[in-house]
C-alpha cells in the first residue's frame, strides 16, 4: 500500500510540475504585448503569401538607403579624386537606382506606404560628408556606407530566410545581391577602418 501511495504521488508531482512548466508557454505566446504576438497581428494576407511585420521592415529599408545613398553616391562622383571610390560610388547609383525601381513595384503591390525622404540618422550622415574636408573625405564617405551595408546586411538574410512572400523573396535575393557587391567596392577604397566598425563607433 504504501508504494502504490508512492507510486500515485509521483505521478501527480509529475503531472503538476509538466503544467507549470507549460502554463507560461502558451500564455506567454498569447500576451498582446509581446514582439511575437505584435508580429502576427500584423501580418497580412497577399496572392504572394503573408506580409508579416519583418518584410514591411526589409521593404521600407531598401527604400530608405536609396534615399540617402544615392545622394551620397552623388557626392563621391563630385568631390572625389580616388578612382576606387568613384567606382564604388557607381556600383551605389546603379545599384540603388535598380533597387529602388524594384522596391517601389513591390510596394505598390503590397500596398506598403514608403518613405520620400532619408531618416534622420541618414540625414546626419550625408551632413558628416558634407563636413568632411576634402583630405577626410573619402574615408568618411567610405566607412559610413560600408558600416550602413554592414547593419542591413543580417537583416536581409533573416527575411530572405522565413519569408513566405514570394515577391519580398525576390527582393531580399535581389537586395542581398546588390548590398554585397556595395560592400565589396567600398572595402576595395582602401578607406574602410575594419576595427571601428567592428566595434561599432562608426
Amino acid at each position: 500500500m504504501p508504494r502504490l501511495n508512492g507510486s500515485v504521488y509521483a505521478s501527480l508531482a509529475l503531472v503538476v510540475t509538466v503544467g507549470a512548466l507549460s502554463f507560461p508557454m502558451w500564455s506567454y505566446a498569447d500576451r498582446s504585448g509581446t514582439a511575437q504576438a505584435n508580429m502576427a497581428s500584423s501580418s497580412v494576407n497577399t496572392q504572394w503569401g503573408p506580409l508579416t511585420a519583418a518584410d514591411r521592415d526589409l521593404i521600407i529599408r531598401v527604400r530608405l538607403a536609396g534615399l540617402w545613398e544615392l545622394p551620397a553616391a552623388e557626392k563621391a562622383m563630385a568631390r572625389s579624386k580616388s578612382p576606387e571610390v568613384r567606382e564604388a560610388a557607381d556600383h551605389l547609383i546603379v545599384g540603388h537606382k535598380d533597387l529602388d525601381e524594384r522596391v517601389r513595384a513591390v510596394a505598390s503591390q503590397m500596398g506598403v506606404e514608403l518613405p520620400n525622404v532619408p531618416n534622420e540618422q541618414q540625414v546626419g550622415s550625408l551632413a558628416q560628408m558634407d563636413n568632411a574636408t576634402d583630405e577626410q573625405f573619402d574615408r568618411v564617405w567610405a566607412n559610413l556606407l560600408r558600416s550602413a551595408h554592414g547593419k542591413i546586411f543580417p537583416a536581409i538574410g533573416q527575411v530572405r530566410n522565413m519569408t513566405e512572400n514570394t515577391l519580398v523573396r525576390q527582393l531580399a535575393s535581389d537586395t542581398n545581391q546588390t548590398v554585397l557587391d556595395h560592400i565589396t567596392v567600398l572595402e576595395k577604397t582602401g578607406q574602410v577602418d575594419f576595427d571601428a566598425i567592428a566595434n561599432g563607433t562608426i
